[in-house]
């Protein structure tokens, strides 16, 4: 199945019937009222988010969404049928905006999630509604109103606990391999990855999600290639593992680059918490290795893990710490909660 995080479409919910203008009229029955029924309303347009779905690529296929417009109204008193629905089924972490592409209408986060974007138009009232004590036999009756339309964006965040970043061919797709069940691709150029990766990490008795997204170059917060697409899959996580690759020349470089992209783009990416590893260890001797690793922890004022992704040297050391990170979040979470939930004492 073909990833795709993005999707412009056309929605449009139903017209509401028109009103019948209609006489009671049988045999025996002299003075036969109104009897002219109200249009069926017009059909909603409804978002509903829903499992088994990672993508938006039914939405590159169709782009144009109407729900059914409601039937006239009929003699006998008779209400034309309410117009059919449209759901539009999306996957958790699909956010709705606008046709500016800015304005946020609706943010699905979890599976059941359903929010009626378009309400249909009311159907118009029968001829039968409007007699009164002074007409007896009303001749007009009302049209039905008009749905509503509207462009909107949909776009796809992954929900995942941890994010992979760092520059083009720095190990990330090898790294989520071998520590899930995910297949991306692999190979020795830049851009391997086109579009982000999930994969389950199983540690001990534990498991959580971690995203790869494609390598980020410098002006990515701006869209230069696309960057600014790709951070935002990472935007919902709770840490983030930078990887550096340590066979290049300038590893500090490296990690300065993708920091700077962070705090360009904002959303808080600069301020989570970050795991810093040098990958591809094997390839590097002791030397190299202790130089390029003093480096980056006096650039980056932390810890720095030395791994290797395709042997899988400590990259045990890297998981159990996103483990750690993530119990702590929880917890702050959960304290939050509580604080917020509290009774209000004077």
């Amino acid at each position: 199945m073909k990833f795709l995080d993005q999707a412009k479409i056309f929605i449009k919910s139903g017209n509401g019937g028109a009103g019948a203008v209609s006489f009671r009229r049988e045999k025996y029955v002299e003075f036969g009222g109104p009897d002219g029924g109200s249009g069926g309303r017009g059909g909603d347009i409804i978002i509903k988010c829903v499992d088994g779905l990672n993508t938006l690529i039914d939405y590159r296929y169709q782009q144009h969404f109407k729900a059914g417009t409601g039937t006239h109204g009929m003699g006998r008193q008779r209400t034309g049928a309410d117009g059919k629905d449209i759901i539009l089924k999306v996957p958790v972490g699909t956010q709705i905006f606008a046709e500016d592409n800015e304005t946020l209408l609706a943010d699905f986060t979890e599976i059941g999630q359903e929010m009626v974007l378009l309400k249909g138009g009311n159907g118009g009232f029968g001829n039968m509604h409007f007699k009164n004590s002074t007409n007896q036999a009303p001749r007009h009756a009302n049209p039905g109103l008009a749905g509503e339309e509207m462009w909107i964006w949909l776009r796809l965040k992954l929900i995942a606990d941890a994010g992979l970043v760092g520059l083009p061919n720095a190990g990330k797709s090898t790294f989520l391999a071998s520590v899930t069940a995910a297949k991306p691709k692999i190979a020795d150029y830049p851009f391997t990855t086109l579009h982000p990766n999930l994969g389950v990490v199983k540690i001990g008795n534990r498991e959580f999600v971690m995203a790869d997204i494609p390598g980020l170059i410098e002006g990515a917060h701006e869209g230069a290639g696309i960057g600014d697409r790709f951070l935002g899959h990472i935007e919902r996580t709770r840490t983030i593992v930078h990887l550096i690759d340590g066979t290049q020349e300038d590893v500090v470089d490296a990690y300065t680059t993708i920091r700077g992209e962070l705090e360009a783009y904002g959303h808080g990416l600069a301020e989570k918490h970050e795991i810093l590893a040098l990958n591809k260890a094997d390839a590097l001797t002791e030397e190299e290795l202790a130089e390029k690793k003093l480096a980056l922890e006096a650039a980056a004022g932390k810890k720095v893990h030395v791994i290797s992704a395709v042997a899988g040297q400590d990259v045990d050391k890297v998981l159990f710490e996103v483990l750690g990170q993530l119990d702590d979040a929880k917890e702050a979470e959960l304290a939050a909660e509580e604080e917020d939930n509290a009774p209000w004492t004077p």
